[in-house]
């Protein structure tokens, strides 16, 4: 059976490309969602990727996930900083979490520094830009592996 990745994407990442692209580069959304559909085939996994603007529909795609995702991969965006509810779904999935984010959170701004997902996340990937998503999807299936052996 194929391992099921979930990677959710919080607000305004669908301005990926032209919002800020001094910080979060000149790469799309779109883009993102491309490499990673080819990385899943290769690395032979299913992938569903989604993105909202609305904490309320992040946090109902992590209830839904527990039962039709092995990992979860996120770029909570803005709601790293604040979100108790997206971090109360999170820490009832029972898989890995990889807490993805595009720009290096810890050399930001004072805003922009601590995530509060983090506590509840297996791993965190931040500061690599886009491929930053593809690192977190061979390291989910990493651990699914170690996992399941």
């Amino acid at each position: 059976m194929k391992s099921r990745l979930l990677i959710l994407n919080g607000p305004n990442l669908n301005l990926l490309g032209v919002r800020e692209p001094e910080i979060y580069g000149s790469t799309t959304l779109a883009a993102i969602e491309e490499s990673c559909a080819a990385n899943a085939d290769v690395l032979g996994v299913e992938l569903k990727f989604l993105q909202s603007n609305h904490e309320g529909e992040l946090v109902a795609w992590i209830q839904e996930a527990r039962h039709e995702a092995d990992a979860i991969i996120i770029n909570p965006a803005g709601y790293s900083f604040h979100s108790v509810p997206i971090l109360d779904a999170l820490k009832m999935f029972p898989g890995p979490i990889i807490e993805t984010h595009i720009s290096n959170i810890h050399a930001r701004d004072e805003q922009h520094r601590h995530s509060i997902l983090s506590a509840v996340s297996t791993g965190v990937i931040c500061g690599l830009g886009a491929y930053g998503y593809l690192v977190a999807m061979q390291s989910a299936v990493n651990l699914l592996g170690a996992l399941r052996n």
